[in-house]
């Protein structure tokens, strides 16, 4: 795969396309309501989920979007969290990966803020 890497965002709950790659969960919680066949994941990844208190704190306010994404790209400097970014880019190299959340704000989410660390 040449340039930069695939990675879309979708909604956990949303029906698979045939375009999503691999598909990676990108939450610490299981979807509520969402059977694991439904769902169709590749892999879910909740090592590399915003901290609980980080998440708590953000509650998905867009005033706090910008704060929130320098607190969590600072979490993923953490070893196990790095290890699972650094994870994911290779798969993006290989593949279209598509980061699934559960949250109704995707473009306001930890997916949104790693798609563009994937992305370079």
């Amino acid at each position: 795969m040449t340039g930069k890497p695939d990675v879309r965002l979708r909604r956990a709950y949303d029906e698979p396309a045939d375009g999503d790659g691999a598909r990676v969960l990108v939450d610490r919680v299981w979807p509520r309501g969402l059977s694991k066949e439904a769902a169709r994941i590749d892999e879910w990844c909740k090592q590399i989920a915003p901290s609980t208190e980080l998440r708590r704190w953000y509650g998905h306010d867009p005033d706090r979007f910008t704060e929130f994404t320098r607190r969590y790209r600072a979490e993923l400097d953490a070893p196990e969290r790095a290890e699972a970014l650094a994870r994911l880019r290779e798969l993006a190299r290989e593949r279209t990966v598509t980061l699934l959340t559960a949250t109704k704000a995707i473009e306001i989410s930890q997916a949104a803020v790693l798609a563009d660390l994937i992305r370079g």
